[in-house]
């Protein structure tokens, strides 16, 4: 609910369990009061910051402001040039060639819905929008316009501004925040996810202190580097306690965040497009439009933020037939085949895939043009026959007509200097004449910002999803840009945003318009591109190249807390891993990539019967526990031992809690784990999921418990281990909600004496899963 106080000229932005307030100050600036936990409509001066005189220094407004200057000032958004010497959201060349812009209030609007771009995806289904329109005092047709949408249901707030232009003369845009937001005391520890190529979103949490913290892209994406989305965490707060505001931009391209903390200990916050090499000429008539930001507020800590930020892009930002959908199970053939394949070798996967009750196949890089490496081929869209005869369309049927749905591949933005369409269009690469352009896996980047180049992608794309019965598409986009130029821009300080205007154009004409049917996953090389503004166009994303369980723990967990489970695509794949040569059980392999939507990419042929069967009975659990792993409430619940993490997903009926663990340590202290969630006063069973261990893991060991001698990698035991596994941790529990919110002290894990088929057989990256039920009265009626 938006509600305006005329006689105090005061706006209160209401969500379920916030409160959202400023209010227009004496000489027409928006001043920021509050913003935090639900308050009662009432007298809000209490809360005002409080400013008596001048402060040595500080400039005065204006003749006769009696110590009112803007730089000791809660703002709303700030200009430049009149006293207020914090960073501004805002710096324009002004009709006058200054820089000087004094933005203050005209008028306001309250209306039902969400705020809609014309050009940038936004959140759906708001409740209400205000739109506050503000006007530059020495030239008021030049004017900004701050929205801010109530999403009440999930504890969301968005803005976005809008820079106007109805003066005779043009201006020149050098940077536009989509909001600006101050708080009146700091300390908080700035909590990002930082990162690179497979080793995305790991968290690093510091402290805000004088001066500036800046996150950004200038990648020309969202980028691995630096996640858009940033928290403001109380010192001193964790998982489960304490304050918590966080941040995130709808937008895929270059970002910039910052947090200043001023000279009186006030937070400055802001972010949207990143200033950095942008410059935007807005002509008389003209508008500009910013991203849409998003944030919310939580007492609970990490956790409760993360629980309205979830249930907030799972309602408002996916959308389409997978909105709140459950997601199919994949096999993807890349690890398992990379370009060397043909139908026959995509067929027998897809065979041992529908075998063990996997749902989809996904046939990745290398089907299409000359491609049978990464130097050629890329942006000829059409089927290499020499490795699938029949093609697409007959390959496709053949997959449907076996029980699986299929899905492809696609790049569709870069090119390889060694292909048709470059030979043909060498203009429609990125790079700047007389300059050798910078190649990233032997490949270049098309100009999005050029008609010719979009339309070529959408008709190139369209022809091979129309041409057969294709459900899934990842689309791929594998460096970052450089070289950044266009010659069909006046202005190349718009090139990075127009590219990614182009971007959006053309996944919604294809996934929004002509295919609305189809499954988009988003990938860049990993996570290069995980971010809101693709998540309106595909419902999930391939979250890192990185598939190692144990870097998955911080890879996921970084994701997890801005963006919800089922959103983040995992795949199962073999070991040692290629990314790190480390070895895990496959129990583990499984755990992780639960949590989210499942996948497998590996050669199932390379498996020995003992491991198929051990990923039929993980492929049967998760199908029936699919909507709790994608859209149950996901916490992050801190575990007693150093080196233990466990993630928790569903709802007070029923949870799955993962357990974690990175080096095991001899004769280890016994291990608790908490359940949260659960209805205090409700009777619930808790079991251990069956998962095996390999005899081969025992090693030497073997040979003291059977009374013959044999070699620990001799034929006997290397072919019991194919057909035969032990018994993994079978553990069962019954107790109340409150007992296992208090913890439940698990079964032992191997300390080198001996074993039972209830020992946990963890080890180094060892791992379980519990199944949480609440006992129904029917149930406990029948014992």
């Amino acid at each position: 609910m938006i509600t305006y106080n005329e006689e105090k000229k005061l706006f209160k932005l209401d969500t379920s369990s916030t409160s959202y307030i400023f209010k227009i100050g004496r000489y027409g600036h928006p001043e920021h009061i509050y913003y935090g936990k639900k308050l009662h409509d009432g007298d809000f001066t209490a809360l005002e910051l409080k400013n008596g005189i001048m402060l040595g220094s500080s400039v005065d407004y204006c003749e006769g402001a009696d110590g009112y200057s803007l730089d000791n000032i809660l703002l709303e958004y700030s200009g430049i040039g009149k006293g207020d010497y914090r960073h501004s959201p805002i710096e324009l060349i002004m009709p006058d060639g200054s820089f000087v812009c004094d933005f203050v209030f005209r008028e306001y609007k309250i209306e039902k819905g969400g705020y809609q771009a014309k050009e940038l995806p936004t959140a759906e289904g708001g409740d209400e929008t205000l739109s506050l329109v503000l006007c530059d005092k020495k030239y008021p047709g030049i004017t900004l316009t701050l929205h801010y949408t109530v999403f009440g249901d999930c504890d969301v707030i968005a803005r976005n501004a809008v820079l106007g232009n109805t003066e005779e003369k043009e201006i020149y845009i050098r940077k536009l925040m989509s909001f600006s937001l101050d708080f009146p005391t700091s300390g908080y520890d700035m909590i990002t996810l930082n990162g690179s190529w497979a080793k995305e979103a790991h968290l690093s949490r510091r402290r805000v202190a004088p001066g500036l913290l800046v996150n950004d892209s200038t990648t020309g994406a969202s980028s691995n580097r630096h996640n858009p989305g940033f928290l403001l965490a109380a010192c001193g707060s964790d998982e489960e306690h304490g304050a918590v505001y966080g941040f995130n931009l709808v937008y895929s391209g270059n970002h910039y965040s910052a947090v200043e903390c001023g000279p009186f200990n006030t937070v400055r916050i802001m972010s949207g497009i990143n200033p950095h090499c942008f410059l935007w000429r807005l002509k008389s008539g003209e508008s500009f439009e910013t991203p849409q930001a998003v944030m919310s507020y939580s007492d609970g800590g990490t956790n409760g933020f993360s629980d309205r930020m979830h249930r907030f892009v799972n309602s408002h930002i996916v959308r389409g037939k997978y909105k709140l959908s459950e997601r199919p199970i994949v096999i993807n053939n890349w690890e398992a085949t990379f370009f060397n394949f043909n139908r026959r070798k995509i067929l027998a996967l897809a065979g041992r895939a529908k075998k063990l009750g996997i749902e989809m196949l996904v046939l990745d890089d290398g089907w299409f043009g000359k491609r049978n490496s990464d130097t050629c081929g890329l942006g000829d869209w059409t089927v290499n026959k020499k490795k699938l005869p029949g093609g697409i369309t007959g390959l496709c049927k053949k997959i449907n007509s076996m029980g699986l749905r299929f899905g492809l591949w696609f790049e569709p933005e870069c090119v390889n200097e060694d292909s048709e369409l470059y030979r043909a269009h060498p203009d429609w690469a990125i790079k700047v004449s007389g300059r050798a352009p910078g190649i990233g896996r032997n490949q270049l980047v098309l100009d999005l910002t050029r008609k010719e180049v979009r339309e070529y992608i959408v008709e190139a794309v369209d022809a091979v999803l129309s041409s057969c019965n294709v459900e899934y598409v990842k689309w791929d986009y594998n460096r970052h840009i450089s070289d950044s130029f266009s010659p069909s821009l006046k202005m190349q300080g718009e090139f990075s945003h127009r590219y990614i205007l182009g971007l959006y154009e053309i996944l919604g004409e294809l996934f929004h318009k002509r295919h609305p049917e189809i499954l988009l996953e988003s990938c860049s090389s990993g996570g290069n591109r995980f971010d809101l503004g693709m998540l309106c166009y595909s419902p999930q994303i391939w979250t890192s190249d990185n598939t190692d369980p144990i870097e998955r723990l911080d890879i996921q967990g970084g994701i997890y807390l801005l963006y919800p489970p089922s959103t983040v695509s995992n795949h199962v794949s073999m070991a040692p891993h290629q990314q790190t040569l480390r070895e895990t059980a496959l129990s583990t392999r499984f755990n992780v990539a639960a949590f989210g939507v499942l996948g497998y990419e590996l050669d199932f042929s390379e498996l020995t019967p003992e491991e198929r069967r051990e990923i039929r009975e993980q492929v049967a659990f998760y199908k029936a526990h699919r909507r709790t792993f994608q859209f149950g409430r996901l916490r992050c619940v801190p575990m007693q031992k150093e080196g233990q993490i466990s993630w928790q997903t569903g709802d007070e009926n029923e949870s799955v809690a993962g357990v974690f663990q990175r080096i095991a340590k001899a004769c280890p202290p016994r291990d608790n784990l908490r359940i949260a969630g659960l209805d205090a006063s409700s009777e619930y069973t808790v079991s251990s999921v069956r998962q095996y261990a390999r005899i081969r893991r025992f090693g030497a060991l073997v040979k003291h418990i059977l009374p013959f001698p044999l070699r620990a990698d001799g034929f006997i035991l290397r072919t019991a281990d194919k057909y035969y596994a032990l018994t993994d941790g079978a553990e069962e529990y019954r107790a109340y909600g409150d007992a296992l919110s208090a913890g439940i002290n698990l079964a032992m894990q191997y300390e080198g004496t001996g074993y039972a088929p209830s020992l946990r057989l963890y080890g180094d990256f060892g791992s379980g899963l519990y199944i949480v039920n609440k006992i129904t009265e029917k149930e406990e009626e029948n014992g």
